[in-house]
């Protein structure tokens, strides 16, 4: 009991020092992460060894990996190419400027990290806004939105599903049939939406409308001939993730594979190289799997284990709807991949228990990934959209997104939850 306590705690105050941004969250990580296997040497309950074994480095080197690649892609301007082009197709209509800015973001954050597209999408929008004159929050927050939604149909989408995939055995293919089919809808009503919802910034009469056609595209794609190089072997990874099940490989050893041939092919200063690599990010996944670790080894995740056997074993479709929204609650307050990391040794000791989990996999993913939408907290693009926004004539306040954000959380779950009941027998399989 004490040990539960005493880890519990340790996870809570972590988590707290992470988000409440008194402290950097890498930081902060690595302080819990220490202070749990302090605590469990002290009182018995968790040691080195076990804090080693709790690392998932399939999910790390699959990070790893796309990360080396998004990083040699980046100083190409291939991303700043697709936003410009979209502006120029867009003829300074600000809906449709939405419309295909949001779908670039959302293809691209399908087979890329979600923070790093926004990161580099954003700049390039609050310049194509400031030419037409027109506001770009709303720009910038359906971005966000839309980013977050497209993330879940892929395993390499979004951290989450990264993670879910590397515990449940879950692969590339199963994400396209199982996840994309409610993405694509769920990704068109947060469209419909946010034309409801910024109708009147949608009708706002652009001051330069033809400014936006005498942007050169060409002009932001610096290096063509690496970029395609780069693309050719994202292209190769992304087939080779099709047949991962046929050819019996794992989604890290594709990424990082690809990774090396990039790196072989294009020789590029890798210093420069990682030094565009988020580090940061993968320290963050690494504590967060000691902490995650030091909860089960304390025996708190076995009695939340043993609490739901307790009330929802009767009905597997209420639990992974209540799965559902729970996690997608959860994650608007607090970052989904603590969430998720959380969650899956609950749902893989159910399955030790006898219960079919393979539907709560996709409640776990559906819920992580849209619950992110709520708060401009709830996930990292948002903060990074939120931040840029500051930049701005109107900047995205905490205000203007429960106004945005939460309705479009709520309806988008309650879309999602409908159709996760009506597909469940296919996710029983």
């Amino acid at each position: 009991m004490l040990a539960g306590i005493v880890a519990l705690t340790i996870f809570a105050a972590a988590l707290y020092f992470v988000f409440s941004e008194k402290l950097n969250r890498t930081i902060a990580s690595i302080a819990g992460a220490f202070t749990m296997v302090a605590a469990g040497m002290l009182l018995g309950f968790y040691t080195e060894q076990q804090a080693i074994e709790s690392l998932d480095m399939e999910t790390i080197g699959l990070l790893l990996g796309m990360m080396i690649l998004v990083s040699l892609l980046e100083p190409t301007g291939f991303f700043q190419y697709l936003a410009v082009q979209a502006a120029r197709f867009s003829k300074g209509s600000p809906l449709r400027l939405l419309i295909l800015l949001g779908t670039v973001t959302t293809v691209l954050s399908m087979f890329l990290d979600n923070v790093t597209t926004i990161v580099l999408i954003a700049p390039v929008t609050i310049l194509i806004s400031e030419i037409l004159g027109i506001s770009a929050a709303p720009l910038l927050v359906a971005e966000a939105l839309l980013s977050d939604t497209g993330g879940i149909a892929t395993l390499i989408g979004d951290p989450p599903n990264v993670l879910i995939a590397s515990a449940s055995g879950l692969t590339f293919n199963d994400f396209l049939t199982h996840a994309l089919p409610i993405v694509l809808v769920a990704w068109l009503v947060v469209l419909l939406m946010l034309r409801f919802l910024f109708r009147r910034e949608m009708s706002e009469v652009p001051a330069n409308p033809d400014a936006i056609l005498s942007l050169d595209p060409k002009a932001a794609l610096e290096d063509w001939k690496t970029a395609r190089k780069i693309l050719m072997v994202l292209g190769v990874a992304i087939l080779l993730f099709f047949l991962e099940k046929f050819l019996d490989i794992s989604p890290a050893f594709i990424a990082l594979g690809a990774a090396a041939v990039a790196l072989v092919w294009i020789r590029p200063d890798v210093r420069r190289t990682f030094e565009h690599i988020e580090w940061s990010v993968l320290v963050f996944f690494t504590a967060l799997f000691v902490l995650v670790g030091g909860l089960e080894a304390a025996g708190v995740l076995h009695t939340i284990t043993n609490s739901i056997l307790s009330i929802s074993t009767a009905n597997p479709l209420a639990l992974g709807v209540g799965l559902l929204w729970l996690v997608a609650l959860l994650s608007a307050v607090v970052d989904n991949v603590p969430i998720t990391m959380a969650f899956i040794p609950v749902i893989q000791e159910l399955g030790a228990s006898g219960v079919n989990i393979a539907p709560l996999w996709w409640a776990l993913a559906f819920g992580a990934g849209l619950g992110g939408n709520g708060t401009i907290i709830g996930s990292t693009a948002n903060v990074v959209v939120a931040s840029l926004s500051e930049r701005t004539r109107s900047p995205i306040t905490s205000t203007l997104w429960n106004k945005r954000g939460l309705p479009v959380m709520l309806v988008t779950l309650t879309v999602t939850t409908v159709l996760y009941i009506v597909a469940f027998p296919f996710y029983l399989k």
